[in-house]
């Protein structure tokens, strides 16, 4: 609800109490004294500067006393130049201030609520192997170490569960590094078509498991020079196929596009017909551990850091990524990059 603001400043008060002891003043010398005019002058200027002066000290140092309360300034850079004293300005201020205390409020409890969910996902990411290889190992010494076929079988059990911590410690440690700002990019030129083409070799296998295709939309008869870390680059396009290979529809499609954006930008583009993604979680795909799907997500492995990082690599390289899904129909993840000129 909006304060109405009546208050009047120290000048206006000041001039009209001083006009009234002036004027009371007259009134009383006007019966003794022929100079009444005269005198009632001096006591008006005189009831004025004193009035004003008081008046604007005592509320100096209350608002004063006000802004440090809040907070809003340091006692040392508070004076007169930098704090005004009249009564509208003021409670226009207190008004900016509450809002913006209020939006800070919020943004504080969203945080809260962001640093709850990410410890007790990475305590969950890391207690799941643990306790997988806490039982394997148990039931080895119980014995089971003396059949070779359960020894072997829990041993490779033991190791994928290794394996998968190895991943999510590997991945939170360069997540830290990107947030941080401590990891240094190693910016080369390089054909995209060929990063692209050795990619979908390293896939190959992975992606026939679940008969789905991974090609360009068009063929590429020249070079498409871009300037970027590479094994970064490698990273983000890895993570991108990996999950429309996990997520996608089998003897489905993955395809990869690459188009001029402006003359200095391309941009480019994954694409699948998978099962697509609901609008609801677009905003928090990027986030570290979120999953659309939680069982199915585990499922397929990985630390869910992927998406994570894949933002947080582009946005190292102060370009754009974007989403666009719609289920049942399949998902485009884009993003930009410098041109190699």
């Amino acid at each position: 609800m909006p304060i109405r603001k009546t208050q009047k400043s120290p000048y206006q008060f000041a001039l009209i109490s001083a006009s009234l002891i002036a004027l009371a003043s007259y009134l009383i010398l006007l019966i003794y004294s022929s100079a009444s005019v005269i005198i009632s002058l001096l006591i008006f200027l005189i009831s004025f500067i004193i009035i004003q002066y008081r008046i604007q000290g005592f509320l100096f140092k209350r608002v004063k006393e006000l802004y440090q309360d809040l907070d809003m300034l340091d006692s040392s850079q508070i004076n007169k130049s930098t704090i005004s004293t009249d009564m509208d300005s003021l409670m226009q201020n207190i008004e900016e201030f509450a809002k913006d205390k209020k939006i800070e409020i919020e943004a504080l409890k969203l945080k809260e609520q962001y640093r709850k969910e990410f410890i007790g996902n990475v305590a969950h990411e890391l207690k799941t192997p643990i306790f997988t290889i806490q039982g394997y190992i148990s039931n080895l010494l119980d014995g089971a170490m003396n059949d070779r076929e359960l020894l072997n079988k829990y041993l490779k059990q033991t190791d994928n569960s290794i394996e998968r911590l190895t991943y999510i410690i590997k991945d939170l440690d360069l997540i830290t590094q990107l947030e941080s700002s401590t990891l240094n990019l190693n910016i080369s030129s390089f054909n995209m078509i060929d990063l692209i083409t050795n990619i979908f070799d390293q896939l190959e296998i992975k992606s026939s498991k679940r008969n789905i295709k991974l090609v360009f939309d068009k063929k590429y008869n020249n070079e498409i020079l871009v300037s970027a870390d590479k094994e970064r680059i490698v990273q983000v396009l890895t993570n991108l196929l990996v999950n429309s290979i996990n997520y996608g529809r089998d003897k489905g499609t993955t395809e990869v596009s690459i188009s001029d954006l402006t003359e200095e930008k391309l941009i480019v583009r994954v694409t699948d017909n998978g099962e697509g993604i609901s609008e609801e979680h677009l905003p928090r795909l990027f986030e570290r551990f979120y999953r659309v799907d939680i069982s199915r997500s585990r499922k397929h492995g990985g630390s869910g850091l992927g998406l994570a990082i894949v933002k947080h690599i582009i946005d190292a390289h102060n370009e754009n990524i974007y989403i666009n899904s719609n289920p049942s129909v399949g998902s485009e993840f884009s993003f930009t990059l410098q041109k190699s000129l």
